[in-house]
């Protein structure tokens, strides 16, 4: 596994024929959600939570946010992907994170997952990609990939350290595949890491 700093919120590296990288980002200055990156955001959300959901709210109550971003309603593996959390989902209540899925499609779409799955966490929908993109979503296939979300864009996951109220980017995995997500014990492992950095 690579272990490097990276900047916070930087440029993507989805790029074909690369292989996708655990990043975890060291400790360093925090940068507020709302002031320098304004990661903030406020999507509609069909799962569990407040409707509509929005970031700032999240953080301040939970220590870490976990962004799961997904690729569309027709991926199996992105369903696949929260099933296995929800499966696991009180493994990352008892580190005081919450999960948030971003699908890029419109609520009526994405309410189906909820009503399959039963997703004990929040189910957000970003239609226009507007999130997705602010948190740089890796897409292949330049324009092509950029007008079917099915075949361009690809998978990310982005851990939140929320503790002081100012969320700071800790880990970031950004896929080159559809398949390329972090395995479960991995996110979970990248909270630990996270918290044991900061008390060392």
């Amino acid at each position: 596994m690579s272990r490097r700093s990276k900047p916070n919120c930087g440029p993507c590296s989805g790029s074909p024929g690369k292989r996708a990288e655990h990043v975890f980002v060291r400790p360093g200055p925090r940068i507020a959600v709302s002031e320098s990156l304004d990661l903030d955001f406020e999507l509609p959300n069909v799962g569990a939570g407040p409707d509509p959901l929005s970031l700032s709210a999240v953080a301040a109550d939970n220590a870490f946010v976990l962004l799961l971003f997904q690729r569309s309603y027709h991926c199996t593996n992105c369903r696949s992907q929260v099933q296995a959390v929800r499966d696991r989902y009180a493994d990352f209540r008892d580190r005081d994170a919450v999960v948030v899925s971003i699908v890029p499609e419109p609520p009526d779409r994405l309410r189906d997952w909820q009503d399959r799955y039963d997703l004990p966490f929040p189910l957000c929908a970003d239609p226009e990609t507007a999130v997705s993109e602010r948190f740089d979503q890796p897409v292949r296939f330049g324009l092509l990939g950029s007008l079917s979300d099915f075949l361009g864009r690809m998978p990310k996951a982005v851990l939140l350290d929320c503790r002081d109220g100012n969320p700071a980017v800790a880990y970031t995995h950004e896929g080159d595949s559809t398949w390329d997500r972090p395995a479960i014990d991995d996110l979970l492992a990248a909270i630990d890491e996270r918290r044991s950095a900061l008390s060392r």
